[in-house]
């Protein structure tokens, strides 16, 4: 799979598994250390410990390796290293604080739901 389908797969299963606000972020023009972001945001972090978890198990069955996990569902924040693409689980409150599309607001956004399924 390339990093671009990676990321979409990602962010599709994401958003069937109840995470809210899932987006990719094109960042591949303006990063040296990835191609993509993934964001997701769960309502509580037990929430986005499941999301992390169910992430990881995909993954894995796809084939894809996982270089690391950093951060906890207590910290509000799980970032899932797959090289090209990065998935970045966070409570509403850190997805907020954060604000991820903000910063990489110069990059295609592309937001997964519904309408694109």
């Amino acid at each position: 799979m390339s990093s671009k389908e990676i990321a979409l797969f990602s962010a599709k299963h994401l958003d069937k598994k109840k995470a809210r606000d899932v987006a990719v972020i094109d960042i591949g023009a303006k990063s040296s250390f990835a191609d993509y972001f993934v964001l997701a945001s769960g309502s509580s972090e037990r929430q986005i410990g499941a999301l992390c978890e169910e992430a990881e198990d995909l993954l894995a069955k796809e084939g894809i390796a996982l270089k690391n996990i950093e951060g906890k569902p207590a910290s509000g924040w799980i970032l899932m290293d797959c090289g090209d693409v990065i998935i970045n689980i966070f409570t509403l409150e850190m997805r907020e604080r954060y604000n991820l599309e903000k910063v990489w607001g110069d990059c295609e956004l592309l937001v997964i739901g519904e309408e694109n399924a």
